[in-house]
C-alpha cells in the first residue's frame, strides 16, 4: 500500500510539471479501469468481426442471364396461328324480277298505276313499252309454218319490200321474202323442229320445218347477218301493203354488184 501511494504521488508531480510545460497529458488508467477497457475492447472487436461475416439468412447473388447483360433479349417465338377458314362463295346475283327492286323515283306511282290499268305484271308492262317505243315506225309481225311447230315474231314495216329471186332453188320453191336484221327477229318456239339445207357456197341456210316442210324464214346468202322472212307465212292483220322486186339470182354475182341497197338490208 505504501509503495502504491508513493507511485501515485510521484506520478502526480510529473503531471504537474508536464502541464506547466504545455505537453499533452495522457491519463493513466487505473488498474481496474484497464482491465474493464480491455474486456470491452475485446467484446467490441468480436462484435465487429461478427458483423463482417456474411449472414446465413442472406440469399446468394444470382448472376443475370446473358441476354439481359447484352441487352438483346430475343422475344419468344410466336405461337402457330390456326389457318383461317376459306371465304364463303359469292352469292349469285338475282335477276331483277319486280318493280320493288328498281329505283323509279317519282315515277313509281305512275308505273304501278299503269300496271293496274293494263292488268299486266312487271314483265308484261315492260314488254308493252318496249314493243311500242323500241322500234318506232315498225310493226310486230308474227308467223310460222303450216303445222304450227315453228313460231316467230319479227319487227318490220307495215309496208313490206319483197324480193322475188329466180335462182335455182328460189324458183323451185317460190322463195319470196323480205330481209330484216337478226336483232329484229325472235324464234318463239320450234328450234328442235327445224332442219337446214345448204348447197354450192353453203352460205345460204335454207331452214324448214321437219314435219310439214314449210320454209317460213331462212338466212339468205346476200345478208348472212339477217333473216329472209316469207310474207305468205305471216299472220293476217299487220301487213298494210307489199311491193315486189324481181332479183336476178340466176346471175347472182352480177345482180349483187348492180343492186345498191340489198347488201344493207340486214343492218340496223
Amino acid at each position: 500500500m505504501r509503495r502504491t501511494r508513493a507511485a501515485e504521488a510521484s506520478q502526480l508531480r510529473e503531471t504537474k510539471r508536464s502541464g506547466s510545460s504545455g505537453a499533452t497529458v495522457t491519463a493513466v488508467p487505473a488498474p481496474g479501469d484497464s482491465r474493464s477497457r480491455r474486456s470491452s475492447s475485446r467484446a467490441g472487436g468480436r462484435k465487429q468481426t461478427a458483423s463482417r461475416q456474411p449472414s446465413a439468412k442472406r440469399r446468394p447473388k444470382v448472376p443475370p442471364p446473358r441476354a439481359q447483360e447484352t441487352g438483346c433479349e430475343e422475344p419468344p417465338p410466336p405461337a402457330e396461328l390456326a389457318p383461317l377458314p376459306p371465304p364463303p362463295p359469292p352469292t349469285p346475283a338475282t335477276p331483277t324480277s319486280s318493280v320493288s327492286t328498281l329505283d323509279l323515283g317519282e315515277q313509281r306511282e305512275r308505273w304501278e298505276t299503269f300496271q293496274k290499268r293494263q292488268k299486266l305484271n312487271f314483265e308484261g308492262a315492260a314488254k308493252l313499252l318496249l314493243d311500242t317505243f323500241e322500234y318506232q315506225g315498225l310493226v310486230k309481225h308474227t308467223g310460222g309454218c303450216h303445222c304450227g311447230a315453228v313460231r316467230f315474231e319479227v319487227w318490220a314495216s307495215a309496208d313490206l319490200h319483197i324480193f322475188d329471186c329466180n335462182c335455182s332453188i328460189c324458183k323451185k320453191k317460190q322463195n319470196r321474202h323480205f330481209i330484216v336484221p337478226a336483232s329484229r327477229f325472235k324464234l318463239l318456239k320450234g328450234a328442235e323442229s327445224l332442219t337446214t339445207y345448204t348447197f354450192n357456197t353453203h352460205k345460204a341456210q335454207h331452214t324448214f320445218c321437219k314435219k310439214c316442210g314449210v320454209q317460213s324464214f331462212y338466212t339468205p346468202r346476200s345478208n348472212p347477218g339477217g333473216f329472209g322472212i316469207a310474207p305468205h307465212c305471216l299472220d293476217e292483220g299487220t301487213v298494210r301493203s307489199m311491193v315486189t322486186e324481181e332479183f336476178n339470182g340466176s346471175d347472182w354475182e352480177k345482180a349483187m354488184k348492180e343492186h345498191k341497197t340489198i347488201k344493207n338490208m340486214s343492218k340496223e
